[in-house]
Formats: C-alpha cells, sequence, structure tokens
C-alpha cells in the first residue's frame, strides 16, 4: 500500500522521478568523463589553424549547424552514406562542439577534400548552380567581407585556457595568418578539413 502514497501524491512523485533520472543520467556520463576513448585527441589531431578558426566561427554565425550535423552514427545506412562513424577523440578540442542532430542538408561530418575548392566556392555563392534542387540560401556576401584578425588570437588564447593546445606561436601569428583574406576562404578552408583525419586513417 506504501506505493499508493507515491501514486497519488504529485509532489512525491516528481520527487522520486526527478531522483530517478538524476541517477540514470549519472550512471550514463560519470564513466564517460573518466574515460581516455572520450576525452583523448585521436592520433594526429591538431588545434584548427587561425584561417579554419575563422571558418568555424564563421559557419556557426551563418547557421550552418542548424541545417547540417557533423555527427555520423554507427549505422550501415550512415557510414554507407557518409563515411566512417564519429569518435569522440575528433572533437576534444571543439568548443562548442557541433554535432547536431537535425539534417535539412547532409551531415558534413567527412565532407572534407570530396569536393574541390571552387565546388565549394560556386555552392556557396549559389547553391542552385550545382545543386539545383538544393534548398540552400545564398550567401554571396562572404566574398565580400574581410577577415578582421584583430581577436584571432584572443580567441587562441582564450581556447587555451580550456584546454585546446595553441602555442605562444598560434596566437602571436594568429593576425598574420588571416590578413588579406576573405570569409570565403575561412569557411572553405574550415570545411575542407572535416574529417579528414580520420579518413586518412582508414
Amino acid at each position: 500500500m506504501k506505493h499508493e502514497i507515491v501514486e497519488k501524491n504529485i509532489g512525491i512523485m516528481i520527487i522520486f522521478i526527478i531522483v530517478a533520472i538524476s541517477f540514470g543520467t549519472l550512471v550514463e556520463l560519470v564513466p564517460l568523463m573518466f574515460s581516455k576513448k572520450t576525452n583523448e585527441p585521436i592520433a594526429g589531431l591538431k588545434p584548427l589553424p587561425a584561417l579554419e578558426l575563422e571558418g568555424r566561427d564563421i559557419y556557426i554565425r551563418e547557421g550552418c549547424n542548424n541545417c547540417h550535423s557533423q555527427m555520423i552514427r554507427p549505422l550501415r545506412a550512415e557510414t554507407e552514406r557518409y563515411g566512417h562513424y564519429s569518435v569522440a577523440g575528433e572533437s576534444v578540442y571543439n568548443h562548442p562542439f557541433l554535432w547536431g542532430s537535425k539534417r535539412t542538408g547532409p551531415d558534413l561530418a567527412r565532407v572534407g577534400q570530396r569536393y574541390s575548392d571552387d565546388w565549394h566556392r560556386a555552392h556557396l555563392y549559389n547553391p542552385r548552380d550545382v545543386v539545383p534542387e538544393s534548398n540552400m540560401p545564398a550567401y554571396p556576401w562572404l566574398f565580400d567581407n574581410g577577415i578582421d584578425g584583430e581577436r584571432t588570437g584572443r580567441k587562441m588564447a582564450a581556447l587555451r585556457r580550456v584546454g585546446v593546445p595553441y602555442s605562444d606561436e598560434d596566437i602571436d601569428g594568429a593576425a598574420s595568418a588571416v590578413v588579406g583574406k576573405f570569409e570565403i576562404d575561412a569557411l572553405v578552408a574550415y570545411l575542407q578539413q572535416l574529417g579528414t583525419l580520420v579518413q586518412a586513417r582508414r
């Protein structure tokens, strides 16, 4: 009869639900926090260079991660279409991570080097020029907007505080690495490196 007390009292029921969910969450997440597979970078992984880091920020600013995931699940339908499934070790330097779950457009986790720079430029200028059925918006302003490298080094310094191993040389040379570049250069550089390290190891 004690269970009737819980079932008939919504306040007690809510407390028990919260305790059960919290316990389940701890059981699932705590072991992952101490697992080398989730915390150690895969072999050869390096922090994004200045131009690619700026490209990643443009990718986020333009909302690309709202329609494109960067996480291939370990299912046959996914790996046959997109390539090797995503592993935690390739995302340890990503702040924030861009795994996502919504796919209005295809997953981009392994898009690096699949297409030429010119293809990406044409696609971003007007997607329907290369994919007639695409509903992706065009981004012509990327070709006109230059990159202000004044904050690039500060971004790297901030990322270093959360564990991304940027060196003093990386930070000091960040502004000169992006001088004279346009946003389209940075975004294409970012896209062209996605997943290439895992592809090379297969």
